[in-house]
């Protein structure tokens, strides 16, 4: 039989599943629909932006794995046991990982000139945005101090100036 902990965590992991099968769909509809409808005549402004945004996709997406190391994983669940993550990129945002997805998803869309998939990637930055909603519930309940966190770390975009730091860091 479960534990009373483990129970009340199946509902939340049943989302978080969800969460993951929805991004993957997206991202697979967004690789085929772009190559598909793509522009006949790019625009270079378009690509240059979309190198751009593979540089941002790059710096947050392996910022962030790097940080968060064997305690990274696929569901929008903290690991249990886990520590909550304020250094290094999570300075800077407090998902840098969802915001690299979206910045690829971007880049791929721009590269293509694609309107289907500039409309997949809408989809995908709003099902981004769900998920990190729902993760960021789920980090309230597990680290007493995210809300303090979340107050202070913007999501997605860091500012141009760093976050002060916390009033009790040394």
């Amino acid at each position: 039989m479960a534990s009373p902990q483990t129970a009340s965590r199946e509902p939340s992991r049943a989302v978080g599943q969800g969460f993951v099968v929805g991004q993957f769909v997206l991202l697979v509809a967004l690789a085929v629909a772009a190559p598909l409808d793509r522009a006949p005549v790019p625009v270079v402004a378009g690509r240059i932006v979309a190198v751009l945004s593979v540089l941002y996709a790059a710096w947050t997406g392996l910022a962030g794995v790097l940080r968060l190391g064997r305690h990274l994983t696929p569901l929008p669940l903290p690991k249990a046991g886990g520590q909550l993550q304020t250094t290094g990129i999570y300075a800077r945002l407090r998902h840098p990982l969802y915001a690299s997805v979206v910045a690829l998803a971007l880049a791929w869309t721009l590269w293509w000139q694609s309107p289907w998939a500039l409309g997949l990637t809408g989809a995908l930055a709003a099902w981004q945005h769900l998920k990190a909603r729902f993760e960021e519930t789920c980090l309230r309940r597990q680290f007493p101090g995210y809300a303090d966190y979340a107050r202070r770390v913007p999501r997605y975009f860091p500012r141009l100036r760093p976050t002060p730091p916390h009033p009790s860091a040394p």
